[in-house]
């Protein structure tokens, strides 16, 4: 395979981005800038990159799905012996990251990870569809499986077994909660020449800088 991609370009002409505009929490640009996506219609708006890193310092990096955002942090729910989850345990400072092509955003958030309290946990997997329920059970997420079928035949054995009753939430499943000390907020703009506005927390106090793009 030899290709290039020299030729695939686009320019971003959608909006721009000024420290004299954004909220002077972070918290609050996020959730203006969540709500203008969900507006605009961006697809799946709530997917964002998790990137994390093990002891040994490689890097990783999977879409997760963010289920809740507050003063506290962002959160998102996995199983407690995936390989993300191995990492973060080994080291639990992790990145995520949004990138919402309609309205030519990005929004980079980095922090130190930790689980969230088991009630929380138990609440939101009570929430889930059924079926989601019994995929969570029976997946051995990130470990060898010998096929498709395996997992199908396990999850059809739980299900007649269950009969549609209610379904405990595995102690191996459960969420996290990333704590942010930084944000970046990433405007496209035309000819490359991005806006991208930082927040740094300093103790209580976030500082908001422009970095160039």
């Amino acid at each position: 395979m030899n290709k290039s991609y020299h030729d695939l370009r686009s320019e971003y002409l959608h909006a721009e981005l000024d420290e004299s505009d954004v909220s002077n929490n972070p918290f609050g640009q996020f959730g203006q800038w969540m709500d203008e996506a969900i507006k605009a219609k961006v697809l799946h708006p709530t997917a964002m990159m998790l990137a994390t890193a093990g002891k040994d310092g490689q890097p990783s990096a999977r879409i997760v799905l963010l289920k809740n955002a507050n003063e506290k942090g962002f959160t998102f729910f996995t199983n407690y012996d995936s390989h993300k989850s191995c990492q973060m345990a080994e080291n639990p400072q992790a990145v995520i990251s949004f990138f919402w092509m309609a309205v030519e955003r990005q929004i980079r958030i980095e922090g130190r990870v930790e689980k969230v309290g088991r009630d929380e946990s138990e609440e939101y997997f009570h929430s889930r569809p059924y079926e989601s329920k019994l995929s969570a059970i029976v997946s051995p997420q990130s470990k060898t499986v010998q096929s498709r079928h395996q997992l199908e035949t396990a999850k059809q054995k739980l299900k007649d077994e269950y009969a549609d009753q209610e379904l405990g939430c595995p102690e191996n499943w459960g969420g996290f909660v990333l704590v942010p000390d930084y944000f970046e907020f990433w405007q496209g703009r035309e000819s490359r020449l991005h806006d991208r506005i930082t927040y740094t927390r300093t103790n209580t106090v976030w500082e908001i800088r422009r970095i160039a793009p």
